[in-house]
């Protein structure tokens, strides 16, 4: 018997020692198998980069995963307590793995097996980590086994703090959020620390499945798991029984801020921002680096640029007539009658409706249910609609009487609120933008590029290139002044016809069709002459006016033909902005920008707009004079040139094409531009200390309308737009360079007057110019209006004078 029990127990002994070896081997070869938990110490998550504006308000964010890492220590102890409560109240505890909890699931696991459900979890925060952030999600045995020996040797190297750190900011809660901190604003619209007991509750209650218990479409759902959650906080000591009971029966209190979004009026702007910055910086800056960018924009002026320009849209396009429904359903009152019409996110006002019925006066509608709204019904009534009867059928303009003549049951048409009633809406067909900067700094504080971002991406304020027409004619003006002409030279108002190298003849011709004879440059201007500004361009050079275009940032390269002086070259609203903006500043080259600064997700600044240097700033101050700033940029247009052209575009405000603005009660300038066939209109004018510009125009260009200029359409969007953004500040009044003189001149003749006299303007000359008493008149020949040749010193003084402002550039 003892030799059998020395026998049993050698054979045990070396089967113990082979299993020994057996499971050595096998978690050898299953360590070899296992991710680097080690890098999880820097783990660096993919966060969202944000977009404030000039004010430091949010306007938008981007990223591929909508997260706001947020460190343990800035987690409120409430939030903490619903998530331990909701998903490892032993978190503290264990050691990775909660056995009890683990050998339950194991035998539920074991009786379901081979039932083909799904595998029973009993993850704790440690384990959720581990499968979030360094294996898959998949249920199989292998894989549990490897969550199981990561997360133990996870407790071993990181403090519990950091591990809870880690799971707050990576765990998914829906609806594109990533981290407590984004849950907590996308669901509430609050930070973390403004969070009450249920608000807490609800987030704690998403991770195992959020889309189950999403509140905008499962609310029922989402309330009982909320207090569910509300219940295990009371049992853990987190709350008392009385907190716990008013928490389960307040409201779910969600917003719609997923649907809100930051961009309702922002999104020209900020895709622009995104453009830029991932041409710079790669798209990694934008989508994962989680950078931080203050933009120039000024939320009130975007906000009032956005109301100007739609409304200027939607009024010509309603002036043009009702096109039809967006589309018509057979069930009016069906569950999935909105099914494939989409809303304009970034036009809230306007709301999608059905029509349910429809008489000669009125129409009962059905609209499509928001979150944040409670109106499904909805009447609207004729003269709600009477811009409508006014038809567009299959390109034919008829006018209707009725408004069941108009509409039908199930059309799905837009409308828009007002009072206590309904008017129709339609997406307009026409096009716009407006761009406005800082003339000083070049910092654009209001861009929009259409009607809506919703409805079209392309951006036409920055990469539509259309023909400026006469909004182009300030360049020319201003290279004739700068080389020896005055605003009281006189330039031929008559036909004018060349060869245009086809064998035909080119013939430019005035928008009124009528001439004016000789007329001073003032008049030409003020008036927008296309055949003076042709003359003249030809008697300068076509050169030179395309050399300065180039200079002004308008063109990379303009070409060298006659009618190019008429605007015919195409180029992008913003840039001849910046191009006015040169003039509005006194000549000094300016680039527009759109952001501030860039900092990245630890707070370095990585990118800094301002140039400026000052020398002296950063030393002690021992009561010395504030230090000068160095203004590093160029002077391409003689600061009296840009005087005399600014005060020619005064006079296009005060008694030219540009009288729409006239109104604004502050020193304004500007031009008008009409092109060909009336296709494209434009207004681009400034204030002392802001310039702003206006496109309208189809994206296929046809024609808008006999008579429509940008004197008509956008002149009044500019005036929409300033009266704005001057409120509440001084009139200012443009610079004026010394050493310039002044005379009474009347302005058709270019001849002193006297200051009473009818018509007698007060015009500026440069330094060894002066009104003439025998002009010569330009015609565009070759032998006439040479600058030097006239007035009132000798050739050679004037010649001299001519090549001293040349030599500013």
């Amino acid at each position: 018997m003892k030799k059998i029990i020395v026998g049993f127990s050698s054979d045990a002994v070396s089967l113990m020692t082979i299993l020994t070896l057996g499971v050595s081997l096998l978690l050898a070869t299953f360590e070899k198998t296992l991710p680097d938990y080690r890098d999880l110490k820097d783990w660096t998550p993919p966060l969202l980069s944000r977009f404030y504006d000039s004010r430091g308000e949010l306007i938008a964010e981007t990223g591929i995963e909508r997260r706001l890492y947020t460190p343990i220590g800035a987690v409120p102890d409430l939030v903490k307590a619903a998530f331990l409560s909701a998903e490892d109240k032993n978190f503290y505890e264990h050691g990775g793995i909660e056995w009890t909890g683990l050998l339950r699931a194991a035998w539920s696991n074991a009786l379901n097996y081979g039932s083909g459900q799904r595998m029973a979890g009993a993850s704790t925060i440690t384990q959720q980590v581990v499968k979030n952030l360094i294996l898959s999600p998949e249920r199989t045995v292998s894989r549990k086994l490897q969550e199981a020996v990561l997360a133990i040797r996870l407790e071993h190297v990181y403090s519990k703090d950091h591990i809870l750190e880690l799971y707050m900011n990576s765990i998914y809660l829906g609806l594109g959020s990533y981290g407590v901190a984004s849950a907590s604003l996308t669901y509430f619209g609050k930070p973390l620390n403004e969070l009450s007991i249920a608000e807490a509750a609800y987030l704690a209650s998403l991770p195992k499945a959020p889309n189950n218990y999403n509140p905008f479409l499962y609310p029922e759902r989402a309330v009982s798991r909320r207090n569910w959650v509300i219940l295990r906080m009371a049992q853990n000591g987190y709350i008392n029984a009385a907190d716990a009971v008013a928490a389960s029966h307040a409201p779910l209190g969600t917003t719609a801020t997923i649907t809100r979004r930051f961009g309702n009026d922002t999104e020209y702007f900020a895709s622009e921002v995104r453009r830029q910055i991932t041409a710079a910086f790669g798209s990694d800056a934008i989508y994962t680096a989680g950078v931080s960018v203050r933009t120039t924009l000024d939320m009130p002026l975007q906000t009032a640029a956005v109301k100007a320009l739609r409304s200027a849209l939607v009024k010509y396009d309603q002036e043009q007539g009702y096109r039809g429904a967006l589309g018509r359903v057979g069930e009016p009152d069906s569950a999935a009658a909105f099914d494939g019409f989409a809303e304009l996110a970034d036009v809230p006002e306007w709301r999608l409706a059905i029509v349910r019925s429809v008489s000669a006066d009125k129409a009962t509608l059905r609209l499509k249910a928001r979150p944040d709204m409670t109106d499904v019904n909805a009447t609207l009534s004729l003269s709600g609609s009477r811009w409508a009867l006014r038809m567009v059928v299959a390109e034919k303009k008829l006018v209707a009487r009725a408004l069941d003549t108009v509409l039908s049951v199930g059309d799905v048409v837009f409308v828009e609120k007002q009072g206590e009633g309904y008017l129709l809406r339609q997406r307009p067909a026409i096009q716009g933008a407006l761009a406005a900067m800082d003339p000083h700094t070049g910092r654009v504080v209001a861009l929009v590029g259409g009607f809506s971002y919703a409805q079209s991406e392309f951006n036409r304020a920055t990469q539509a290139y259309r023909q400026p027409g006469s909004a182009f004619k300030p360049f020319v003006y201003a290279a004739a002044l700068d080389s020896g002409y005055t605003p009281s030279t006189l330039v031929l108002d008559a036909p004018f016809s060349m060869p245009d190298g086809t064998g035909r003849e080119w013939r430019p011709k005035n928008y009124d069709g009528k001439f004016s004879g000789p007329s001073t440059l003032r008049v030409g201007l003020e008036l927008s002459r296309n055949l003076m500004t042709v003359r003249l361009a030809k008697q300068v050079g076509i050169d030179l006016v395309a050399q300065y275009a180039e200079n002004f940032g308008l063109y990379d390269h303009l070409d060298r033909y006659l009618p190019m002086a008429l605007g015919a070259g195409e180029t992008t609203l913003l840039r001849l902005v910046s191009a006015y903006s040169v003039i509005a500043n006194g000549g000094k080259s300016v680039k527009p920008s759109m952001i501030d600064r860039i900092q990245d997700r630890t707070g370095k600044t990585i990118y800094r707009q301002d140039e400026t240097e000052c020398l002296q700033c950063n030393g002690p101050w021992k009561g010395q004079a504030e230090p000068a700033l160095v203004d590093k940029r160029e002077q391409i247009l003689d600061p009296m040139t840009a005087y005399q052209v600014t005060s020619m575009l005064q006079g296009v405000v005060e008694r030219g094409t540009g009288r729409a603005v006239r109104g604004l009660g502050v020193p304004v300038a500007g031009k008008t531009g009409t092109t060909n066939d009336e296709k494209d209109v434009w207004f681009v004018g400034f204030t002392p200390s802001l310039v702003a510009g206006i496109f309208i125009g189809y994206d296929n260009p046809r024609h808008l309308g006999a008579g429509e200029s940008g004197g008509g359409l956008a002149a009044p969007v500019f005036l929409d737009f300033m009266k704005t953004a001057v409120k509440g500040k001084g009139a200012g009044s443009f610079p004026m360079p010394d050493g310039m003189t002044f005379y009474s001149i009347d302005r058709n003749s270019g001849r002193v007057v006297d200051a009473s006299t009818p018509g007698a303007i007060r015009e500026a000359f440069k330094p060894g110019t002066a009104p003439c008493s025998a002009c010569a008149v330009i015609d565009g020949s070759a032998d006439t209006g040479d600058p030097t040749a006239d007035n009132t010193g000798p050739a050679a003084r004037r010649r001299a004078l001519l090549e001293t402002h040349q030599g500013l550039f």
